[in-house]
């Protein structure tokens, strides 16, 4: 594991939800020429019968394309998520939102498996799972979602939302790295655990051949630059159903809900205004998530409903990991999942 980091954190990724709250700067507005240019792309590619997976080059977008190309930059060098928006929804069946979405994550960067099915596009919404469920992903559930990073060291995080909840399901971020500097002024003797290898259940999404559970720290430091692997509290509690020995210790306990309690304070998050056709980009190394508990709709028509995408960046804009997160990285194909065999 790398030595822990004890310098404050000043890239612009270190922000405090009270700094930027008022600054747009993060959403990219959709106009009418852009629209335009993906209404041509989708026509292009149902025409053709374009099936996910495809390439960039399979869904031109002449002008927008350069603006697409800025976001890795933006996501890596920047404040680390950027919102696309000004897609009218209402215009698109769910299956042309599905191929859009594919379409712009290809100008980010390449689509990777999600889970040991295969699946590169998965459906955010209630599948009647609850988190009791050693099997059940977070995604699956109505339940609120303490701040996290998705599972594994993908770079990018994508949401499209289709539709919102009845009520509730309010989305929020904080940088892992504010988390960070508030950790190094406030309870440095905290700082070293977090360094730790923590144990966590991979929720029956294990390659072929490893074990049911996998070994990260919530924080590495290489090459100049703070990666997060905080995920949420359940994570590392049910894997102790594979032995005590896994179990968090007293030490990690502490550092573990110290993180929590820092990033859910008022100053440090930023409310996301999660609208139908937003799409939200979020460097998964810097950016924690999280979510309220939700009440959905009873009509199956209505709930709600987000497309997930993890996303490799090109080479020339990937950070490069620490060795305990590297080795991972290469073995799960760029931070995604691989598919089992059938």
């Amino acid at each position: 594991m790398t030595k822990p980091h004890r310098e404050i954190i000043t890239d612009p990724a270190a922000w405090r939800g009270s700094d930027i709250q008022n600054d747009d700067s993060w959403v990219l507005t959709l106009g009418n020429r852009e629209i335009d240019e993906i209404d041509r792309a989708l026509a292009s590619v149902k025409a053709r019968n374009v099936a996910v997976p495809f390439d960039k080059f399979a869904f031109e977008l002449p002008s927008l394309s350069a603006t697409l190309g800025e976001i890795p930059h933006r996501l890596e060098d920047g404040l680390g998520f950027v919102v696309v928006r000004g897609l009218p929804r209402e215009r698109y069946d769910n299956d042309e939102c599905a191929l859009i979405y594919w379409g712009i994550a290809s100008h980010l960067g390449t689509p990777v498996s999600q889970n040991a099915r295969g699946e590169r596009i998965c459906h955010v919404r209630d599948a009647g799972k609850s988190l009791a469920d050693p099997t059940a992903r977070g995604y699956q559930t109505t339940a609120k979602l303490e701040y996290h990073c998705d599972l594994l060291p993908v770079d990018v995080l994508g949401l499209f939302c289709l539709r919102t909840a009845k009520a509730g399901g309010a989305s929020f971020l904080v940088s892992s790295l504010a988390v960070h500097n508030v950790v190094l002024r406030e309870r440095p003797d905290i700082l070293d655990a977090l360094y730790e290898p923590f144990h966590a259940d991979w929720r029956g999404d294990q390659p072929d051949n490893e074990t049911p559970w996998y070994t990260n720290p919530l924080y590495s430091y290489w090459d100049g630059k703070l990666t997060s692997r905080v995920t949420t509290r359940f994570v590392f509690e049910s894997v102790v159903r594979f032995g005590e020995h896994l179990a968090l210790t007293e030490r990690q306990n502490e550092a573990l809900d110290v993180v929590h309690e820092i990033a859910g304070r008022p100053d440090m998050r930023l409310a996301i205004d999660f609208r139908p056709g937003d799409m939200q980009f979020v460097n998964n190394h810097t950016i924690l998530h999280a979510r309220e508990e939700y009440e959905d709709f009873e009509e199956p028509e209505l709930k709600r409903h987000l497309l997930r995408m993890w996303i490799a960046l090109p080479p020339e804009h990937r950070r490069t990991l620490a060795p305990e997160l590297a080795e991972r990285y290469r073995h799960v194909e760029a931070g995604g999942i691989i598919k089992r065999a059938a």
